[in-house]
């Protein structure tokens, strides 16, 4: 009998106790998960702590799969920082270099235009309509370190869905069949 005559005999064989252990134990996984983001999510002030670099934009200092940590502060935006924004109408948040601040004395907030390292004009064209500077409620946080690659399996996972959905499959029925 090979792998899958043995992985069906192991399901047959589960009983109700076992499986309600399973997924109990699997619930407690996920949750566990969701806290700690939640946590990071206090800790850093950010609403997205970690994210990962889409495309070549930040080419050479970031490559397309790096991780980078972000934490936010009080503290204003500085011209040469790395920040992560999120755009209305888009639902990805864009990883680039703030080059230009613009601070308002009276009120201390701060106009911040970004710019990929590797492309050639600033990101008014990526704003929406007629937005000219980001504003503090834009930024999702700081780059304050990364990971080179790590994001890679992010990447493949969103765009080759099947791979996804065979990974979580695979874990589905190792988390069923174990036996402790």
């Amino acid at each position: 009998m090979g792998f899958v005559g043995e992985t069906v005999d192991s399901i047959k064989s589960i009983k109700i106790r076992q499986l309600l252990t399973q997924a109990i134990t699997l619930g407690m996984i996920v949750t566990s998960a969701l806290i700690i983001w939640k946590a990071l999510i206090c800790v850093t002030g950010s609403e997205s702590p970690v994210v990962v670099v889409l495309s070549e934009s930040m080419e050479p200092g970031f490559q397309r799969g790096d991780i980078l940590f972000l934490r936010m502060t009080d503290e204003p935006i500085r011209a040469g920082e790395i920040v992560v924004f999120s755009v209305d109408g888009r639902e990805i948040p864009i990883v680039h270099r703030a080059i230009k601040v613009h601070e308002r004395g009276d009120t201390k907030e701060v106009d911040v235009l970004t710019k990929g390292d590797n492309n050639d004009i600033d990101d008014i064209g990526l704003y929406a309509e007629g937005q000219l500077w980001l504003h503090r409620h834009h930024i999702m946080g700081r780059a304050v370190g990364f990971l080179p690659y790590v994001g890679w399996v992010t990447i493949i996972m969103t765009e080759k869905p099947i791979i996804k959905y065979i990974l979580i499959g695979a874990l589905g029925l190792l988390v069923i069949t174990s036996k402790d």
